[in-house]
């Protein structure tokens, strides 16, 4: 368990910061906005949490999923090596309980006849946000997946984060009622 006993320590005053094994990386560098997204993803989620509207389920799903992101920044931050194997990562199981989710969530949904633009109510809006900024966590995890070793899991979990996050912001929204649709055209 992380214990922190001092909030500030200096160390990345000069644009460094450490990774889970130690080592100093620039903090522009792919890995570290790989887990940086996951962060704010984790934050518009914790607003969105403000705005569930009384739906427990709903709101213990967004809890579970918070977690979920803890565990896929820690396996972000420490780079897959022979030294770090058994330590913390992204799991199958992870995966699995999304999509059972997703499919319960959905099962109570009417089809989808045009695509949704990002709205509703509150909290589906900022589950909307919170899928786009999932969406730029997944690309930059296979951006970094590209030149370092990644734990595919983490880029399966983004991908099918994204698509529950969706489901649950229509679950939000009067289980689609209150989904405000695009019309092609619609406003020219």
């Amino acid at each position: 368990m992380v214990r922190l006993t001092r909030i500030y320590t200096r160390g990345g005053d000069k644009g460094k910061t450490s990774l889970g094994d130690g080592r100093r990386v620039d903090k522009h560098g792919l890995r570290v906005d790989a887990y940086g997204t996951v962060e704010e993803a984790n934050a518009v989620i914790g607003l969105a949490r403000l705005h569930s509207g009384g739906d427990a389920e709903a709101d213990a799903m967004l809890a579970r999923i918070q977690n979920d992101l803890f565990d896929l920044g820690a396996d972000l931050c420490l780079p897959e090596s022979p030294e770090t194997a058994g330590r913390l990562r992204v799991s199958q199981d992870q995966i699995d309980r999304l999509e059972r989710e997703i499919d319960r969530m959905n099962a109570d949904l009417a089809a989808l006849d045009s695509f949704i633009l990002p709205g509703g109510r509150p909290g589906a809006a900022y589950l909307h946000l919170a899928r786009t900024v999932v969406r730029r966590a997944e690309r930059q995890i296979c951006h970094l997946a590209e030149v370092e070793t990644v734990n595919p899991l983490a880029v399966a979990y983004a991908n099918r984060l994204s698509d529950h996050l969706f489901v649950i912001a229509r679950r939000l929204n009067d289980n689609g009622g209150s989904d405000v649709l695009w019309v092609p055209g619609g406003s020219r």
